[in-house]
């Protein structure tokens, strides 16, 4: 089983050891050598060259070894909700009256400027924008149908969806910047702050499947309490359970009432989400008696961060610059502005460590001889979700 940890391994095989059932090569041998003794065997040369032992080796042991990596990487982990993963998680899943989430494609709005506001302007179905490489990809939008920008008018948002299926092209505001083919008059092309409609989806993943399933049990009561809807939420596209955060002990709104904040890989939940998570929960009935449940955006904690980054000294101008790209693209993401790197990401209700965030970058550059963030203390967030207000880096001396 791919990705199986030493303390899994050594979990099962002690299952299988505390079972009798022998798991290594030298105990295998002992388990023969005492069969062979046992049955009063006129078969005593039990050498490791003598040829008998070669056949036991060859026709018992190494298949026996076999059967124990089959049970230990596979069998045994797949018995277990913890560490079950792919088709076996999703018959797992089925137990539970659950599917795993498919993928889907991101869908919002990109804002088109001309240089004039005189006569009528068409942007045609099917028009592409582009972002710079981000992580050496380029991410890639179209516009759903033709739209006019009338006369009179400077700019118009226009309806797009992502390429392909994935959470990679849920990608933060100014990054879809760039026409593909250009359009006679459009000067400018963007998407807001709040573009996204609805946000792609990879396939859902084996942790978040695990977690809905291990929410079910908690959510099989009569009652609608914080399990129960969690699973409701959690329904939806694009949307964990470790990504609900619930007010409700308060009675926020008055008695009844309780505010679910939600957020998606990349940010808060867009306004059009939780308007139809309400809408299925509350509109249409699927809520305890007397029960107010809202959906809304996890709120937004805006930082402002000044970085100097400094580069080793055989460093060239060209190295430079590609490193001051590099850098401000992983603290993007770890504001959760892009997926394309490997990062640890802000969360509510926790704690943004600056030094983690060095080590990775370190880690991941090898030419950053030093990073200095323009702040002492790390970002500690409540019922809301930091993200970046402003970023600016800045070169080291050379």
């Amino acid at each position: 089983m791919a990705g199986l940890t030493t303390y899994a391994k050594e979990l099962f095989t002690g299952m299988l050891r505390d079972s009798g059932m022998p798991v290594t090569e030298s105990e295998m041998q002992a388990r023969w050598e005492a069969c062979n003794a046992n049955e009063d065997s006129l078969i005593r040369n039990d050498s490791s060259f003598s040829p008998f032992w070669r056949l036991i080796s060859a026709i018992v042991t190494q298949p026996a070894q076999w059967l124990v990596a089959l049970l230990v990487e596979s069998v045994l982990p797949n018995s277990f909700l913890r560490f079950a993963s792919g088709v076996y998680l999703d018959v797992y899943a089925w137990g539970l009256d659950l599917s795993r989430k498919g993928s889907a494609a991101a869908r919002g709005r990109v804002v088109f400027t001309r240089a004039s506001a005189t006569g009528d302007l068409t942007i045609p179905a099917g028009s592409l924008v582009e972002t710079p490489p981000v992580g050496g990809v380029v991410y890639r939008v179209k516009t759903l149908q033709e739209s006019i920008i009338p006369n009179g008018a400077q700019s118009l948002e226009v309806a797009v969806e992502a390429e392909q299926h994935g959470e990679a092209w849920n990608l933060g505001a100014g990054y879809y910047s760039i026409l593909s083919q250009p359009i006679d008059g459009i000067v400018d092309v963007t998407n807001p702050a709040d573009w996204l409609d609805s946000p792609g989806a990879d396939t859902e993943t084996d942790d978040a499947l695990r977690l809905r399933c291990r929410n079910q049990f908690a959510a099989v009561g009569q009652l609608h309490h914080d399990a129960a809807y969690k699973a409701l939420i959690a329904a939806f596209t694009g949307i964990r359970i470790d990504y609900l955060f619930f007010e409700a002990r308060q009675a926020v709104r008055g008695p009844g009432t309780a505010n679910c904040y939600v957020m998606v890989e990349s940010g808060p939940a867009p306004q059009s989400l939780c308007e139809a998570i309400n809408s299925y929960i509350m509109g249409m009935g699927n809520h305890g008696h007397g029960d107010d449940l809202l959906c809304m955006p996890i709120p937004e904690q805006p930082e402002a961060l000044t970085v100097t980054v400094h580069a080793v000294d055989e460093a060239g101008k060209e190295r430079r610059a590609a490193l001051a790209v590099e850098v401000e693209s992983r603290i993007r993401c770890a504001f959760r502005q892009n997926t394309a790197h490997d990062m640890t990401k802000t969360l509510p209700q926790s704690r943004f460590s600056f030094s983690r965030l060095s080590d990775e970058l370190h880690a991941a550059l090898p030419d950053l001889k030093s990073v200095e963030f323009h702040r002492t203390e790390d970002i500690v967030s409540l019922l809301a979700l930091p993200v970046l207000e402003n970023l600016q880096i800045v070169p080291g001396e050379a």
